[in-house]
This record gives structure tokens, C-alpha cells and sequence, in this order.
């Protein structure tokens, strides 16, 4: 139920569905917020080598229509320069977080402690493989998501893997650098899908119809949660 609240929230406002998770542990399970949000992270770093892989598949299967893509649609000279600046404040900001002796800082380090230890709890974690087993399931869960999507509709239901793949990568990077991809999802899904022939009202339709689905499943069970967590933890709360 925290992961559920936790996708519903990332419809509203970026990442913060994973501070909410961590402050729903804390509540019910007296997880300190600090550890509970570092193993959060650590989750989310697994998540994006898992990423990586499939990023690394699709261009293997898909090299020059991906890479294209990527080149026409990312804006790369934009992206540096704001690593750039991401890098330069974070720079000044480890330094005076680490000698400074303002209270703000020296609570800082000490929250940043207990988040360092729920990172480091994949390698200490007792059922590590089983962890990226599942990890794995999960993930060929989400292209399987496309794959069964693509027989709603006579223009989709032949494509290939490859291409499959290569729209699966598409609307994981637009999710990822979006508010729960709205808008972006089913735009960036019919422009790829173009490149292989299918018309842009059909890829548009395939894109909204993925995207629909998901975000009403995560409304539905993230409102339950809301509703059905206070309810289930009656006595951890009195």
C-alpha cells in the first residue's frame, strides 16, 4: 500500500512518491525515515541499471532508428549545460556541508548517515539474488505490458520485438524525465512508432491506450490505500 500511495503522488508532484513511501514506513513500521528512504534509493539504482540493460538491448536490436530518435527528440546541449550546473552545486554544496559547523549542516550529515546505510543495504541485504530475480520479473513484466497492448490494435498487433523494445525504452525515458509521463507518453510513443511505418493516429491511440490503463490502475490502488492504511494499522496506531 506505501508503493501504491507512493505511484500516486508521482502523478502530482515528481519523485515525491518515494519521500511519501518512506514517511508511510516510518509511520506504520517505525522505519527511521532516513534508512527507509535510503533502501528506496537503492531500489531506484537497481532500477536504472535494469533500464540501462534494456536501453543497451533495444539499440543492439535497433541501433540507427533509436539513436535517430534520440538525437532528433532529447535536447543534448541543453542537458549539459544543466549537469553542469548540477555538478558545480553540488560540488559547493558537499563542501560546506562537510566543514561547516551550522546546525543545518551537522543535521544534514546525520541524516545523510542513516541514508547512506538503506543504500548499502543491497549488499548486506540476506536475499540479494531473489531481490534482482524478482527485479528482473518485474521489469519483463513492464514490456510484456506493451506487448499484449499492441493486440488492441490492427495496426500495432505484428509489430516486432525489436520494435516493441525500442517503444518500451521511448515510454520508460518519457515517465522518467516527466510527470508521470502525461502528454509526453503517448506523443513520444506515436513518434517512434512512425518511424516504422504505423500512422501517428494509430501510435497516438497506442500510446493513451498504455498510458490510461496505467494511470487509472495506480489511481484506483493508490486511492485504496489511502483509504485502507489507517484502517489496517488501527492498533500501531493507538
Amino acid at each position: 500500500m506505501a508503493i501504491s500511495v507512493g505511484y500516486l503522488l508521482n502523478l502530482t508532484i515528481p519523485r515525491s512518491g518515494e519521500l511519501s513511501r518512506a514517511a508511510v514506513l516510518q509511520k506504520y513500521d517505525k522505519i527511521p525515515f532516513d534508512k527507509g528512504f535510503g533502501t528506496i534509493i537503492a531500489e531506484r539504482i537497481i532500477d536504472l541499471l535494469f533500464l540501462l540493460l534494456f536501453v543497451t538491448t533495444a539499440l543492439l536490436l535497433q541501433y540507427k532508428q533509436l539513436m535517430g530518435f534520440i538525437t532528433q527528440q532529447i535536447p543534448v546541449k541543453q542537458l549539459m549545460i544543466i549537469g553542469g550546473v548540477f555538478v558545480i552545486s553540488g560540488i559547493v554544496g558537499l563542501y560546506l556541508l562537510y566543514t561547516s559547523n551550522w546546525k543545518i549542516f551537522i543535521f544534514i550529515r546525520q541524516k545523510i548517515t542513516g541514508l547512506v546505510e538503506g543504500i548499502l543495504s543491497i549488499f548486506k541485504m540476506p536475499h540479494r539474488i531473489p531481490f534482482l530475480i524478482h527485479t528482473f520479473i518485474i521489469w519483463i513484466g513492464f514490456v510484456l505490458t506493451f506487448y499484449f497492448g499492441t493486440k488492441a490494435l490492427p495496426e500495432t498487433s505484428e509489430i516486432s520485438l525489436g520494435i516493441i523494445m525500442v517503444a518500451f525504452v521511448v515510454g520508460s525515458l518519457a515517465i522518467s524525465f516527466t510527470n508521470g509521463g502525461f502528454g509526453a507518453f503517448p506523443l513520444l510513443i506515436a513518434k517512434i512508432l512512425a518511424l516504422y511505418g504505423i500512422s501517428l493516429t494509430a501510435g497516438t491511440a497506442f500510446g493513451w491506450l498504455l498510458w490510461t490503463t496505467q494511470t487509472v490502475s495506480v489511481v484506483v490502488l493508490g486511492g485504496l490505500s489511502f483509504l485502507l492504511l489507517p484502517i489496517f494499522n488501527k492498533q500501531k496506531l493507538s
